[in-house]
């Protein structure tokens, strides 16, 4: 009795694997092969920007347009927000920023000091001179004042002072 219960048993489980096994090899022939994707080959070129064009006055918030070559290119053309920060010299473009030196001496034959200045960043890729030079007037060339008279000035002040 015992023995036909075992054989019982170990057919069930033999039905049991086999069924699970089928459902497996079922599922996995049902699962359809996906097409391996395509690599996408673009013959798009490279986006190539204007300058930042401020929305008002020379500086702040902005626009520049972005364009780029291609037959298949689903976009050719493009506008990106953009932003001019306004302590930077304008002189040498508005998306260059550059470190300057200590202004030098003044040269006499021209009444104008200069300095130079190394680029120290590039907004957007933008095209910079790596070094630029600016001058401005020397302005005023006066001799300083001697500290005796501003005392004497202080001192004849405190005396008023004390005699009133």
């Amino acid at each position: 009795m015992q023995q036909q219960q075992q054989r019982r048993m170990f057919t069930a489980a033999l039905l049991a694997l086999f069924f699970l096994l089928a459902a497996v090899s079922t599922t996995e022939a049902g699962k359809k092969e996906k097409p391996e994707k395509k690599a996408k080959k673009s013959d798009c070129g490279e986006w190539q920007w204007s300058v930042c064009v401020p929305t008002s006055g020379d500086c702040g918030l902005g626009t520049r347009e972005g364009t780029r070559t291609g037959a298949e290119c689903k976009q050719t053309t493009k506008t990106q927000k953009c932003k001019i920060p306004c302590n930077w010299k304008k002189q040498f473009g508005a998306e260059c920023k550059y470190q300057f030196q200590a202004w030098g001496e003044c040269d006499l034959n021209t009444a104008l000091k200069t300095r130079t200045g190394n680029l120290k960043r590039a907004l957007h890729n933008a095209d910079c001179q790596k070094t630029v030079t600016i001058s401005k007037p020397c302005g005023k060339l006066t001799k300083p004042k001697p500290q005796e008279s501003k005392k004497k000035k202080k001192e004849g002040k405190k005396q008023e002072k004390m005699l009133d």
